[in-house]
């Protein structure tokens, strides 16, 4: 059986690349493809040295959204676990430790913008398009687009892009704050892996705790987060690469990082 997910871990330093590869298709989401992206996620959970997951499609398209022919043939008791498995999967590559950046090389519609919005960061190439038009098929985002958006964007646009279905072209997805930066078709790749030699260039912990922080506070009250915000400090201000920091910056130096917990004076 052909992959129709492909996972580089070797991409680029500390950082891996996965490829939608169902080009055929537009990269359409169906039960293989979930299959793949599962066993992938479980590889970068359990891949420590990958610090950076970037995350594109073959083709012309980023994942052209779930596939019709599949979910118009699910009775409703395979819908209802399509829908579940969908929504688990984007929150577990939502929870990875590593930053994932959506490298949004084309179409991004329905599932695809899902999961792009289950992303870290997104950068598309100027040629993309985006949005959620599954009610022009009588459906609904299903895989916490919904959710994701008005989050991201808030209650009006969330509605508007919804509500309408339409397709986003990436000058407008700047403006909204739909993706964080707008490339060139042909240096997106280079832009992403730029953006993660940056990333990787700080320390690991610090990083990973920064995400945790913004993640796990951003639904809850300013006081609530203030307390997440300062466990997250706490962790990673006891963590050898907190001492070799700033050490580092008093010699004049780059960092030789750890990425270590432990007692730190």
């Amino acid at each position: 059986m052909t992959a129709t997910v492909r996972l580089d871990l070797d991409w680029a330093p500390s950082a891996a690349l996965l490829t939608f590869d169902r080009p055929e298709a537009l990269n359409a989401v169906n039960g293989a493809v979930l299959d793949d992206l599962e066993r992938a996620v479980d590889t970068l959970a359990g891949t420590d040295p990958v610090r950076v997951v970037v995350l594109t499609g073959a083709g012309r398209a980023f994942v052209g959204g779930g596939d019709i022919a599949h979910m118009g043939a699910l009775t409703p008791d395979e819908g209802e676990r399509f829908v579940y498995r969908g929504q688990a999967l984007l929150r577990r590559l939502e929870r990875l430790r590593q930053v994932s950046i959506a490298a949004v090389n084309g179409w991004a519609l329905g599932g695809g913008l899902e999961i792009a919005l289950a992303c870290d960061l997104r950068i598309a190439a100027e040629t993309a398009e985006l949005g959620v038009p599954e009610v022009s098929v009588g459906l609904i985002p299903g895989w916490g687009g919904t959710q994701r958006l008005v989050r991201l964007l808030g209650r009006g646009i969330a509605k508007d892009l919804t509500f309408t279905g339409r397709r986003v072209p990436a000058a407008e997805a700047l403006t909204l704050g739909l993706v964080n930066r707008v490339v060139p078709a042909d240096g997106l790749l280079e832009a992403c892996r730029a953006m993660a030699a940056a990333i990787v260039r700080n320390s690991p912990i610090a990083v990973r705790q920064a995400k945790k922080a913004i993640d796990e506070g951003a639904d809850l009250s300013l006081d609530q987060g203030l307390v997440v915000e300062a466990e997250a400090w706490l962790v990673n201000f006891c963590s050898t690469d907190r001492v070799e920091g700033l050490r580092a910056f008093v010699e004049k130096r780059r960092p030789a990082w750890r990425g270590r917990h432990g007692a730190a004076g």
